[in-house]
């Protein structure tokens, strides 16, 4: 979704949001079946893996994206948490990158050169900053947030 303010100073702001939908239905799916036939010492294990796959879907299923003036700001699940925030001024190029279902690493991945933000294949946005590194986010429109950056970068 794309809205513009009026007036003086006019921006665009980019919202979207991704959720891996297979993910969750899978990750049901294979819990729920755990949890009903775990015997009476099984307690314990059946109560880790609840609370193991609550955890993933208050975190890991989904991403949701902002950008505009300010930049580029990212929260995963329902919690939104992980986060990051990427300030207009840390970002020297934004693209649109197509990410292949055996290249992508579900989940929020951090190294000393990238961030991936990914929780589906398919197009992605790209942040390469001012300090070399690369970020790539799911995003369900990144032409869109590619075009407010460039109008943001601009202004």
């Amino acid at each position: 979704m794309t809205s513009t303010f009026p007036g003086q100073g006019r921006f665009s702001i980019y919202t979207g949001r991704v959720t891996n939908w297979p993910m969750v239905i899978l990750s049901v799916a294979l819990t729920v079946p755990l949890l009903m036939f775990s015997d009476a010492q099984g307690w314990a294990i059946a109560v880790l893996v609840a609370v193991a796959l609550l955890a993933n879907l208050l975190t890991g299923t989904s991403v949701r994206t902002t950008a505009g003036p300010n930049g580029v700001a990212i929260r995963f699940g329902v919690v939104g948490w992980p986060r990051a925030v990427y300030r207009i001024g840390e970002i020297a190029r934004a693209e649109v990158v197509d990410q292949h279902p055996w290249r992508v690493a579900y989940g929020f991945w951090w190294t000393p050169r990238r961030t991936n933000c990914t929780v589906r294949s398919g197009p992605a946005l790209r942040l390469i900053l001012r300090t070399g590194r690369i970020v790539t986010v799911s995003v369900p429109d990144p032409h869109a947030a590619v075009a407010v950056l460039g109008e943001a970068s601009v202004a």
